[in-house]
């Protein structure tokens, strides 16, 4: 029990009062909800007993889908680790990082400085969800550094809460894996619609580019009104304890001519212009992005960013400890689809969705059930490989535009995110914080984004 005048009391009195009402939720989420491949596992388990229970398949030909199915995404898995592990390496670049720290002496006071760091995180999640996650992070220590300097206390976790809050557009965005997927050629989704889905009909709609707007605007409201007015001690930062922490690549020692080569930037320049030519030749003969695409472009900036073959390597290397979650659970997912295909219980959820829905409200609904499924399935590719084919197949048969439940299972994903702490483990980890630090703000952007995207998918379904 803390006491008046001690630092946990002050910190209390400085959580807005909303944030203070959902703290058993937040303390809930945080003490109760397992490991990402805990769930992963469960739910294989969960949908194994309901192929048994609601269809006519056995043991063994669950068994069997389940393994056929285990090797169904390789390639889409490795499409998602790439988006994660070079949007990170591309946030990481010396150019980026030093363009950064001058963004960082932009805003003059703390409340300016929190809205300012979810609005470029905001940004670079539109851009792509890697680098938009680690530049929240690491824009919310050039910015708590850059107060430090001045002397001026500023809240670090109000900051890096702003950063992760950026998070919430992010399958509204360039990288969106339910878009980009529906826009691949050969995809799981085109063959089962039976033709791609333009970006244009989804990322670039103009619903959703106006979701887009008014979250912005609706977010950075909120987090201005919760931000603490008065800064405790506990909640600041040092530039020498952020500086300390600080992950560095170190430079090459040259002791051999292969050594030279490692430290040339001629290499990788001639990479990094190739794959330019590559995109040029691409979209000026008519191609269109999809996830491959949206790859190569970062692969590109990349080598083009770096010095040297040393130094890619480093930023890779860096970055490569997030991807392993994803590596690992997307067989796991690609099992779960195998047994939805193979014993028919996709239709047979597909049939308990349409029973209940209507045109008007099938958008709404899968929305709100892509926010529970995040819960269990954090990963949006991943998400997408499991509700799609039960949602596609449901918006075929009330006649509902594709693109609509494309959207709607991104919406969920990335809304619920804001409390689900899978995805906040990269940018915490930079920050230095836990997860409980910053619960309490990012659950007030949780509600406010689901008023927008509910209102968003109950506007499209009324076809306004």
């Amino acid at each position: 029990m803390s006491t008046p005048g001690t630092p946990q009391a002050t910190a209390a009195r400085s959580e807005p009062p909303l944030a203070r009402v959902m703290r058993p939720l937040n303390t809930a989420v945080e003490r109760f909800i397992p490991s990402a491949l805990i769930f992963a596992i469960v739910l294989t388990v969960l949908v194994a007993l309901m192929a048994l229970l609601l269809t006519d398949s056995g043991p063994v030909a669950v068994i069997q889908g389940w393994g056929t199915g285990l090797s169904g995404l390789l390639e889409f898995m490795t499409q998602m680790a790439l988006v994660l592990l070079l949007g990170h390496a591309l946030a990481s670049t010396r150019p980026v990082r030093a363009g950064l720290g001058k963004l960082a002496s932009v805003p003059r006071s703390p409340l300016r400085a929190y809205v300012f760091v979810f609005v470029i995180a905001a940004v670079a999640s539109l851009i792509t969800w890697g680098f938009g996650l680690v530049v929240g992070g690491l824009l919310a220590r050039e910015v708590a550094a850059e107060f430090a300097r001045r002397c001026q206390a500023v809240s670090f976790p109000m900051l890096v809460a702003s950063g992760f809050s950026g998070f919430v557009v992010w399958h509204m965005g360039y990288s969106g894996s339910g878009p980009l997927t529906a826009a691949t050629p050969g995809s799981f989704i085109e063959k089962q619609v039976g033709h791609v889905i333009p970006i244009g009909e989804t990322i670039f709609s103009w619903w959703n580019l106006s979701a887009i707007v008014v979250t912005l605007i609706l977010v950075a409201l909120a987090l201005w009104l919760v931000a603490p007015r008065s800064v405790p001690e506990s909640h600041t930062v040092t530039a020498e304890a952020l500086a300390q922490s600080e992950q560095e690549i170190e430079r090459p020692v040259i002791e051999a001519p292969a050594d030279r080569l490692d430290a040339s930037r001629i290499p990788t320049t001639l990479v990094g212009l190739a794959l330019v030519a590559y995109l040029i030749i691409h979209f000026a003969g008519g191609g269109t992005v999809t996830l491959n695409i949206v790859n190569w472009m970062f692969l590109g900036l990349i080598f083009l960013l770096s010095r040297n073959a040393f130094e890619v390597m480093g930023l890779i290397k860096n970055a490569a400890s997030n991807v392993g979650d994803i590596l690992l659970q997307f067989p796991l997912y690609a099992g779960i689809m195998g047994i939805m295909t193979a014993t028919g219980l996709i239709q047979v959820l597909s049939d308990s969705i349409v029973a209940v829905a209507s045109p008007q409200t099938l958008g709404l609904l899968a929305f709100l059930s892509a926010g529970l499924v995040n819960f269990f399935v954090p990963s949006g590719g991943g998400q997408v490989a499991i509700q799609a084919p039960i949602l596609l197949d449901a918006a075929a048969r009330l006649d509902v535009d594709p693109a609509v439940v494309i959207m709607a299972v991104s919406y969920g994903d990335q809304w619920t995110n804001m409390i689900q702490p899978f995805w906040a483990l990269p940018l915490l980890a930079i920050a230095g914080l836990k997860i409980r630090d910053i619960l309490g703000y990012t659950t007030v952007v949780l509600l406010v984004s689901g008023i927008v995207f509910a209102a968003t998918m109950l506007v499209v379904g009324a076809g306004v």
